[in-house]
């Protein structure tokens, strides 16, 4: 992968996490009767959320991007003998939310009773990618720090994961709580804004590494 390909695959770090958030933002807005954060992200997507359509295309082109980023970060760390398996986690990542996009949840909101499989399957994938996305920042942190052209990235990487970490338990000790959709986008954010950090350099010098 060299020159404009890599620099796509540079740019699509940066275009997914974007497209998310933008789908995030906008739908949670569009759930009238809802405050915009009560709604956590994967019902937005349920087939009673209005206009579903919009979070489906916010998992499916996030999972796309974060694939091609993982090919572009692979090649510009060195490839399989230096790059380290932070890359291919992130594919893996991008892999899992393309299908937590298509194996919806039942309902918009939490509720309480037996669920169809699809609707499990989305709750263990998601978590799979939670502890994914903490797990990426770590090895990243890591990797950088082995590399003197990634200087002084390793303590914000280290922040970022352990920030990503406190508000997932948060999070998770109460998925129903009045805060519990603020905290999750929370949570998604940070790893989302580092995987975009580590993107527009890698877009501005495609061959570092």
């Amino acid at each position: 992968m060299r020159g404009s390909a890599a620099r796509a695959g540079s740019a699509a770090g940066i275009a997914g996490p974007a497209a998310f958030t933008c789908a995030w933002i906008v739908s949670s807005l569009r759930q009238t009767g809802h405050p915009a954060a009560e709604i956590q992200i994967s019902g937005l997507a349920a087939p009673d959320a209005r206009d579903p359509w919009i979070m489906i295309a916010g998992f499916l082109v996030l999972g796309g991007c974060s694939v091609a980023f993982g090919a572009a970060l692979h090649e510009a760390l060195g490839g399989r003998a230096r790059a380290g398996v932070s890359p291919r986690l992130i594919q893996g990542a991008g892999l899992a939310t393309i299908a937590a996009g298509l194996l919806r949840r039942d309902h918009m909101l939490l509720t309480s009773g037996s669920v169809s499989w699809h609707n499990h399957a989305h709750d263990v994938i998601s978590a799979a990618i939670y502890v994914d996305l903490v797990v990426v920042q770590l090895l990243l942190a890591a990797r950088f720090g082995r590399d003197p052209e990634w200087q002084g990235w390793p303590p914000w990487l280290w922040v970022g994961a352990l920030a990503t970490a406190a508000v997932l338990v948060a999070f998770a000790a109460d998925t129903s709580a009045a805060d519990a959709g603020v905290l999750q986008r929370v949570a998604v954010s940070i790893p989302l804004l580092a995987i975009a950090a580590i993107a527009a350099r890698l877009v501005r010098t495609p061959a570092s590494g």
